[in-house]
């Protein structure tokens, strides 16, 4: 069984800034080192700023924790140089099952087309995406990128200043204090930058618990690589059950307990153990890797930006975890603030540019909040009547697929399309709307590899069977052309031109769509670009 979690990855070391009179300044600190805040460091540091990142600890993630990597997160690694290796250790699927009682009553498949890179989603153990980022960050560290990891160094301090922020940060060798430019807070559920700054969330807490259970079992070839959902099983009667397999031989196992529980008590393998033998059979022989109950919770910080101090992250908003929504809705986070943060810094866009972060992730949040709610209420009816209205409508779904999509046993995560943006330039009729002003770039199959493989990181225009010049200068801000044409290339016509025969798409760095149009026109993308840069 896999013990990287109980390994020192970032041990503690004495750095520069203990050994100095006055506090050093930095560019961004990042406070915590889990897949959102090391996503972060890595995106900005290959932008040229200088990052520091604080963990209180020293090892990756103990416990699986997140595990259902979705389609858009595995872009975003991918741009970010990791996800060869997550893909090649995780479970692939796409497929999902729903039960009610002991009947299959129907089935869906999350990527039915094909023409994409990467698979719909991959069953992976938080532990080892922490690995990969570590592992990626080591390495642009040694091409002499300027990043420094900093394991075993905990805030206990912070005070917003005009400009910034001075921490005080403890270690094994006692306090320091260093300030920031700009403190960016990815430092969980339980936030301690949030909690010094007097912050808090608004939402719902949820009057239920589930048990979350991470087992090592061999075999298992009765349950196959899908996510599978029951809603009413004999073995949890008058719950829910959720179960996934992921690398090693370690399998998810979900249960609902109810609200009025000993949290203790049922933490305990003398009570986890007979509950998953009721589901898995009595024969079946697993060891425990990781207990944990959690409680439901749908909330998120009134605002995102507080001046110089961004939180991203659990740490901005929580969702319940049915959905795969709360990791994957966190790399976004910070796919969408690393680009705007470094113009910032490098004096190309204003720090106004920084409230559309707020702006587009807190929709982004409201959208995950709405289908997590909305999930959990399917999931733990709240009266009878909403009990005999969800029961109804699972039986009909065996038979009626219209009444499927009214089944909710999560909503599992889908990118965010940021409708209505600031940063949004103009439209152009008869295009696909998968690929609209705000929307991410949807992959396609193209001459040599795959589109996303060639953008990101930079602000592109994406020309379809058009002429325009291979490289725009707008005021400080360089656009890269992409030339594609669409001969022979059905899904790149369907998913990018529609109706349209040619198409000029302008791309931001996070590979979200800015504006679109039929032809080059200078003036246009001029003014779309600095639009896109809050000018």
């Amino acid at each position: 069984m896999s013990r990287i979690f109980e390994t020192p990855l970032y041990p503690y070391r004495r750095s520069k800034d203990q050994d100095t009179v006055r506090a050093v300044r930095h560019p961004v600190v990042v406070v915590g080192a889990g897949p959102v805040g090391l996503a972060l460091a890595i995106d900005l540091t290959s932008q040229g700023v200088p990052v520091v990142v604080l963990d209180d600890n020293d090892k990756v993630s103990f416990g699986s924790r997140a595990i259902c990597f979705a389609k858009r997160t595995l872009e975003i690694m991918d741009r970010l140089g990791c996800a060869d290796p997550m893909v090649e250790r995780g479970v692939q699927w796409s497929l999902g099952k729903v039960y009610f009682d002991e009947r299959q009553v129907f089935e869906f498949n999350l990527l039915p087309e094909g023409g994409h890179k990467r698979p719909a989603f991959i069953n992976l153990q938080q532990y080892y995406l922490e690995h990969e980022l570590v592992a990626r960050l080591r390495a642009l560290e040694e091409e002499g990128m300027a990043i420094d990891l900093r394991g075993n160094n905990k805030l206990t301090a912070v005070r917003r200043t005009a400009d910034g922020a001075q921490l005080t940060v403890d270690t094994p060798e006692g306090p320091y204090e260093i300030e920031a430019d700009w403190l960016v807070a990815c430092d969980g559920a339980s936030s301690p930058v949030r909690r010094a700054l007097g912050l808090d969330f608004v939402g719902r807490v949820f009057e239920d618990n589930f048990l979350i259970a991470d087992i090592v079992m061999e075999g298992g070839a009765e349950f196959p690589v899908e996510r599978r959902f029951w809603f009413d099983p004999p073995f949890n009667r008058g719950q829910s059950a959720l179960l996934h397999k992921q690398p090693d031989n370690v399998w998810r196992v979900d249960l609902q307990l109810g609200w009025n529980i000993d949290k203790t008590e049922e933490s305990k393998p003398e009570r986890v153990i007979p509950r998953l033998k009721a589901f898995l059979g009595e024969d079946a022989r697993f060891e425990l890797e990781w207990v944990s109950i959690y409680t439901f919770q749908c909330r998120r910080m009134e605002k995102f930006r507080h001046d110089r101090v961004i939180f991203a992250g659990d740490s901005a908003h929580q969702v319940s975890p049915f959905g795969a929504r709360g990791a994957n809705s966190g790399i976004q986070d910070a796919d969408n603030l690393a680009w705007k943060l470094a113009l910032v810094l490098q004096g190309k866009a204003p720090e106004s540019l920084l409230d559309s972060y707020d702006l587009e992730r807190k929709q982004a949040a409201d959208e995950n909040i709405l289908h997590s709610s909305r999930s959990t209420d399917f999931i733990t009816p709240k009266s009878e009547t909403s009990r005999l209205f969800r029961d109804a409508v699972l039986d009909l779904s065996e038979h009626f697929p219209a009444t499927r999509p009214m089944v909710n046993s999560g909503r599992l995560s889908l990118p965010s399309v940021y409708d209505g943006s600031p940063l949004n330039g103009p439209d152009c009729e008869g295009m696909p709307s998968r690929t609209r002003p705000g929307a991410p770039a949807s992959d396609a199959p193209v001459s040599g590899g795959w589109l996303l493989d060639r953008l990101g990181g930079r602000f592109q225009l994406l020309t379809i069977d058009c002429d325009v010049p291979e490289h725009l200068e707008i005021e400080g801000i360089g656009v890269e052309r992409l030339a594609l044409s669409a001969t022979g290339q059905e899904e790149l016509r369907t998913r990018w031109l529609g109706s349209a025969e040619s198409a000029v798409y302008l791309l931001r760095p996070d590979q979200h769509v800015v504006g679109r149009w039929r032809s080059f026109d200078r003036e246009a993308v001029r003014s779309a670009v600095l639009r896109a840069v809050g000018r």
